[in-house]
């Protein structure tokens, strides 16, 4: 169970450093391509949100990677839960404000994660 628990907290932390490239980095570039229906003259203008966005997913894959060098189960259990609870409220705002895919990208591996860890 311990290693799936870190399998999951490492794939979405592994997510979020994703999105944390994709929105400061790509996002005027690969944005284009993955966001079809967003109006291509409004990447230039907004890319100084999206890099904000992507730092706010640069802090979730932070603190889910400290997981990984905590000693303590019960701190370590506090900080994943924490973290991934963070991961879920925001893949499931997503989901209802701007696509129904984000709670399957983003909400529920964060979800599955904080229930390996309770029954855990």
């Amino acid at each position: 169970m311990e290693i799936t628990i870190k399998i999951i907290i490492g794939l979405v932390a592994f997510l979020h450093c994703y999105f944390l490239w994709f929105e400061m980095f790509a996002w005027t570039t690969k944005g284009r391509k993955v966001f079809r229906g967003f109006p291509p003259e409004l990447f230039e203008p907004t890319k100084p949100m999206a890099a904000n966005q992507g730092l706010y997913n640069g802090f979730l894959a932070a603190g889910l990677i400290w997981t990984f060098f905590i000693d303590d189960p019960l701190w370590r259990t506090n900080i994943a839960l924490f973290f991934l609870g963070c991961v879920a409220v925001a893949g499931v705002y997503g989901a209802f404000s701007v696509e129904k895919k984000i709670f399957f990208i983003q909400a529920l591996p964060a979800l599955i994660g904080i229930g390996l860890l309770l029954i855990g």
